[in-house]
């Protein structure tokens, strides 16, 4: 099974030095790799499709490059939520490569985009590394219907099958239904819940790390209650949960995630704007990136806030949801 977190140091794994063995690895991780691209190329369809009709003909052979090219281009790009900022920057680039090489056909631009694109997202890449001696403890927060619940469930999953302990704590305290939910998963994935049925989010945490700690599990994943960046007192309510995990485990929380509906589009900006000056986000989840039009968002929140995308969701399966990695995005999203 792929695993996509580094861990703490493992003793050797002498199945590796089989070279069959190795060999049957490799193959299956390749497979893997091939059908996640499968699974991306298809669930950015619609964003493909929108950029392919906004840009008409541009990119087939034979058509001139000029102005009236690059702004249909710019034009293309922003009907995907790419964003001025983003647009701007990886047609920079393009004009100069055009000039420079002397270019007329602007089919020879198509993997230059391509290339443009991912060096934009390259510094969005980023592994989520797991503590060494003490749980790791991930705090899941966003608005309502991003999909936290669920990503926490996932995540779960995949860290049971790298053969991690896991716990989630059901800190959305505002929604009974929340708390119902998290418990599923949890009973999905048989592992413990931390909840309360009355109480404050930070001491629902609070429980969950002392809990995690005197059970010797690795990881802690908590949940939070959807708000929307307006909503400042719920906000402060967010920074109490950082400053009370602080105090249950130094050094906690050790990764913020910002659960992100990539179908908020520019909306999506914003929220990685105030959620990440309130709290110091390390991280987000994108979901739902094949039920939209707007995945060219990722290229904006690159050029306006590059908070890493450490994961990316095309589906409602275990499998939909993985790492971020920028040339299979920009590959999948422009080709």
């Amino acid at each position: 099974m792929f695993s996509f977190f580094r861990s703490r140091a493992r003793a050797h794994d002498s199945q590796t030095d089989n070279p069959e063995i190795a060999h049957q690895i490799s193959q299956t991780a390749a497979a893997e790799h091939k059908s996640w691209l499968q699974k991306l190329r298809a669930g950015l369809a619609r964003t493909r499709e929108r950029i392919g009709s906004g840009l008409g003909g541009l990119f087939q052979s034979g058509g001139n490059i000029d102005e009236a090219w690059f702004e249909a281009l710019e034009e293309a790009l922003l009907m995907a939520d790419v964003g001025v900022t983003a647009s701007r920057k990886l047609i920079s680039p393009l004009r100069q490569i055009a000039k420079h090489e002397s270019l007329s056909d602007a089919s020879t631009l198509k993997i230059r985009l391509i290339d443009a694109l991912t060096t934009l997202l390259v510094p969005l890449e980023r592994e989520m590394v797991l503590q060494d001696n003490a749980p790791t403890v991930i705090l899941f927060v966003g608005v309502n219907g991003a999909g936290k619940t669920t990503s926490i469930g996932k995540l779960a999953q995949h860290l049971l099958l790298s053969n991690e302990s896991v716990m989630l704590a059901a800190g959305d305290t505002f929604r009974a239904a929340a708390v119902e939910q998290l418990k599923t998963w949890g009973e999905r994935n048989q592992v413990p819940v931390v909840s309360q049925l009355q109480g404050e989010s930070a001491a629902v945490i609070f429980d969950g790390i002392q809990s995690a700690k005197a059970k010797g599990i690795s990881v802690l994943l908590a949940d939070t209650a959807g708000r929307l960046p307006t909503q400042l007192h719920l906000m402060e309510e967010l920074k109490k949960v950082k400053r009370v995990a602080s105090k249950a485990l130094e050094g906690a929380p050790h990764e913020i995630f910002l659960v992100l509906d990539a179908n908020t589009g520019q909306n999506a900006v914003s929220q990685v704007r105030a959620f990440d000056d309130a709290l110091g986000l390390t991280g987000l989840i994108v979901t739902k990136l094949d039920g939209t039009a707007k995945g060219g968002v990722l290229a904006a929140i690159a050029a306006d806030r590059p908070i890493p995308v450490c994961f990316i969701g095309v589906g409602e399966t275990l499998s939909d949801l993985k790492p971020f990695r920028a040339k299979d995005f920009a590959e999948a999203l422009i080709d």
